[in-house]
């Protein structure tokens, strides 16, 4: 039979980012090191291709060989599926464009692999009943964890992306001795789904913070102190194995809105985190921005910085837009404006909503500041969404007080709105990079996947 490939694929949106050039704010894996794949001199930005790797350039203009021709058909049947659902082999002919004879060899070997399995029969229809395939949701499983302040999240999904469990838990350890919770978090969750933490395909951490290649520790992590400290890095990796990433905490958030949220209808989104901390993923052309340095959508360190709330003594460590807008400086403007007894933000914003005009102007002046961050952001790329998210960014009426400054200030208007994640959007974001790269894995097992050295090892993430 003569091989036949479709290769109109699109990369996923979720990519992981690649080990001969990966960003400083991604963990890579422990066993990662640079691979002789250099990325395209053009406007793609430096990630590795998950889901299907590379279809875009099969064998690098060389003649593609039968093997890499079947792995490109697996890789371009599975995607179908994943996206489709359950679908017969005459379904995944017309999507992809391929013989029913090459459909059929294809799905023997995915199917062999336990990637797949028949999900039942197509009936009332005329004709034959058809099989209907669909991915098996047991081949791999996918661990998202969010590190945060004052609380640990976590949830465990299979590789169909259905939540087999979900807990939350109060932080009560020193940041630096938290490891240990987020080893029990995993392991109750692991209970719940009646699974061993070694079944785990991939784990993927939402943490404050970017990776600092030179002392292969976390950096900027805020007021999680001691959060930097190499051990801390050292420790996940011992307990989580070579199949662990960290992702920074809003740049997950920024992932969940894509997947989930307003940023499926947008190329191109700005998602700003306003609560204990300021921080915005930026998705540009749908794929996550990182910079070259891993520290793009660190607004927390813009020059911005005016106000009552403003604390110089906590620029260095937190960034002077973070300093002068984050909650605590809600609180401080809110003190120093006089309001007397338990101070926190959520009661500034409701005093606010009910008249007090000494809140109102804290909150005004909070409204202010974030629009000049946003503004900062549409002059720069321009993007066609902004959403807020946070307990600030999420608070009643926010939103319509910055796009009001916003008016008076930047070139052009964007859409702004208030996000629709809850508290677990980090681990929504974890769990949605974390079957992209589950996947990567998977598919480089299938028996026809030339390993990256071509030893027939296994490729990792």
């Amino acid at each position: 039979m003569t091989e036949e490939v479709a290769v109109t694929v699109t990369a996923s949106s979720t990519a992981g980012v690649a080990p001969a050039a990966r960003p400083a704010g991604r963990i890579p894996p422990a066993d990662a090191g640079p691979r002789p794949r250099p990325e395209p001199a053009g406007g793609e930005p430096a990630g590795e291709r998950v889901g299907l790797p590379g279809a875009a350039r099969p064998n690098d203009g060389q003649a593609a060989r039968p093997q890499l021709i079947r792995e490109l058909n697996e890789q371009l049947l599975l995607s179908h599926i994943r996206q489709h659902g359950p679908c017969s082999r005459a379904d995944l002919a017309r999507l992809s464009g391929l013989s029913k004879p090459t459909v059929s060899l294809a799905l023997t070997n995915v199917e062999g692999s336990g990637l797949v399995r028949i999900a039942g029969q197509r009936t009332g229809v005329p004709g034959r009943s058809a099989r209907l395939y669909e991915i098996r949701p047991d081949a791999g499983f996918v661990l998202g964890l969010d590190i945060g302040q004052q609380y640990l999240r976590g949830a465990l999904a299979d590789l169909t992306g259905e939540i087999r469990a979900k807990a939350s838990a109060r932080a009560r350890a020193r940041p630096a001795g938290r490891v240990a919770e987020l080893i029990q978090l995993a392991d109750a969750l692991c209970a719940d789904a009646g699974l061993d933490r070694g079944a785990i395909t991939q784990t993927v951490i939402g943490s404050p913070g970017v990776y600092d290649p030179r002392r292969n520790a976390m950096a900027l992590t805020g007021q999680l102190s001691g959060w930097s400290r190499p051990a801390v890095l050292a420790g996940l990796r011992e307990a989580f194995g070579l199949n662990l990433v960290v992702e920074n905490d809003v740049d997950a958030a920024a992932l969940a809105e894509q997947a989930h949220g307003h940023g499926r209808e947008f190329a191109s989104f700005a998602f700003v985190w306003i609560g204990t901390g300021i921080g915005m993923g930026l998705v540009l052309d749908g794929r996550l921005h990182r910079g070259v340095h891993g520290v793009a959508g660190e607004i927390a360190f813009m020059p911005i910085s005016e106000g009552p709330g403003a604390d110089p003594g906590d620029v260095r460590k937190r960034g002077a837009l973070e300093s002068a807008a984050s909650a605590q400086a809600v609180v401080r403007a809110a003190r120093r404006a006089g309001m007397r007894g338990p101070v926190s933000a959520r009661r500034v914003f409701a005093a606010a909503a009910k008249g007090d005009e000494r809140s109102a102007a804290v909150v005004a002046q909070e409204a202010r500041l974030v629009a000049k961050a946003v503004c900062s952001v549409v002059t720069v790329v321009d993007p066609e969404l902004v959403v807020l998210g946070g307990g600030i960014g999420q608070a009643p009426g926010f939103a319509a007080a910055v796009t009001d400054e916003l008016r008076l200030l930047a070139p052009v208007l964007p859409e702004v709105r208030v996000s629709a994640l809850g508290t677990d959007a980090v681990v929504d974001g974890c769990l949605a990079s974390g079957t992209e790269l589950a996947w990567k894995q998977l598919l480089a097992l299938l028996p026809s996947a030339p390993a990256a050295d071509g030893s027939g090892g296994r490729a990792l993430a």
